[in-house]
């Protein structure tokens, strides 16, 4: 399992295929009566978007720390298993890295009230417009699903939130 972590922390083409192979799966599963090449096609289409992002993504942050893909991996799973990196440069890229991540969490959270708020609305909306059908069940589940997809929001904010603040503090030591 952890080598499996870690080639998907480092990978491109893991992460693609991984993401390929669940499109795929979950075209299969919401789209039973297409032909299978059309899963494959939506598939496909659903790798290239996230894959392009990722990688965008990816390459800005490399770009901002001045470290290559793998050292990216290696900062961001020191952080997670609270590692002080002990060389100079290492060091400061992991600066960089923590400074960039927490920066761009605090901008974002400026924007997480209207997103729980407008999450809030849907899982309401949903249950109301059940109700009013008459089918209870399935807005039910839809309204705890999104329930618990805020709250793991929430709770990965801030974890990730108090491992950067806990790196940083630890770099400030050093």
């Amino acid at each position: 399992m952890l080598s499996l972590k870690r080639l998907l922390d480092r990978s491109l083409t893991a992460q693609a295929a991984l993401v390929f192979v669940l499109g795929l799966g979950i075209t299969a599963l919401f789209r039973r009566d297409e032909h299978p090449a059309v899963w494959l096609l939506h598939s496909a289409l659903y790798t290239g978007v996230a894959i392009t992002a990722l990688a965008v993504q990816r390459r800005r942050a490399t770009r901002a720390v001045g470290t290559d893909a793998g050292g990216l991996a290696d900062l961001n799973r020191k952080i997670r298993h609270h590692e002080v990196p002990q060389a100079p440069e290492e060091q400061a890229a992991m600066r960089r890295l923590v400074a960039g991540q927490l920066g761009q969490m605090e901008r974002a959270g400026k924007w997480l009230p209207y997103w729980l708020g407008a999450m809030g609305l849907v899982a309401v909306g949903m249950f109301v417009l059940g109700a009013v059908s008459g089918s209870f069940l399935f807005p039910l589940v839809f309204a705890v699903g999104v329930l618990a997809l805020c709250f793991g929001v929430l709770w990965m904010r801030r974890r990730s939130l108090d491992r950067l603040r806990w790196m940083r503090q630890a770099l400030r030591h050093e």
